[in-house]
C-alpha cells in the first residue's frame, strides 16, 4: 500500500475536521432545541396560572392572594425573559456551528476538488504514455515489416 499523499493527508485532516464540526453542531442544535422546549413549557405554565388567576377572581379572592399571584406572574414573567435569552443565546450558537461546519465542508471539497483534478491529469499522462508506447511499437512493427529479410 503506497504511502498518502500530501493531499490525501489533508483530505482526512478535513474530513475530521468536518466531522468534528457537525458533532458540535449538532450538540448545539439539541441544546436549541431543548432550551426553546424550556421556553415552551415556562408560557404554556404561565398561561395556565393566568387562567388559574382569572378563574379565582371571578370567584372571588382576598387582596393578599391576588397580591400572590401578580408577584408569582412576575416571577414566572422574569424567568420566560431570562429562558428567552438562552434561547437567543443557542440560537446564535448555532449559527456559529452551522458557519464554521460549512467552512470545513467547502474546506474538504476544495482539497477533494484538487485531488480529482489530479487524478484525472495523471489518468491523461497515463493515457498519452500508452498511446505513445502502442505508436512507437506499431512504428518498429511496420518497419520489421517493410526491411527484407
Amino acid at each position: 500500500m503506497p504511502a498518502p499523499t500530501a493531499l490525501e493527508t489533508l483530505i482526512d485532516l478535513a474530513h475530521r475536521e468536518t466531522d468534528e464540526a457537525a458533532r458540535r453542531l449538532g450538540e448545539a442544535l439539541r441544546a436549541g432545541e431543548e432550551a426553546m422546549q424550556k421556553l415552551d413549557l415556562l408560557r404554556q405554565y404561565r398561561n395556565d396560572y393566568a387562567a388559574r388567576c382569572q378563574s379565582s377572581l371571578e370567584q372571588g379572592i382576598s387582596a393578599t392572594h391576588f397580591m400572590n399571584f401578580q408577584a408569582f406572574m412576575q416571577k414566572l414573567d422574569c424567568a420566560i425573559a431570562g429562558q428567552q435569552k438562552v434561547v437567543d443565546e443557542a440560537q446564535h450558537r448555532v449559527g456559529q456551528a452551522r458557519s464554521a461546519w460549512q467552512t470545513c465542508e467547502q474546506k474538504k471539497m476544495s482539497f477533494v476538488t484538487l485531488a480529482d483534478r489530479a487524478d484525472k491529469a495523471a489518468l491523461r499522462r497515463e493515457s498519452w504514455r500508452e498511446q505513445k508506447q502502442q505508436d512507437e511499437f506499431a512504428t518498429r512493427q511496420a518497419q520489421h515489416k517493410r526491411t527484407p529479410s
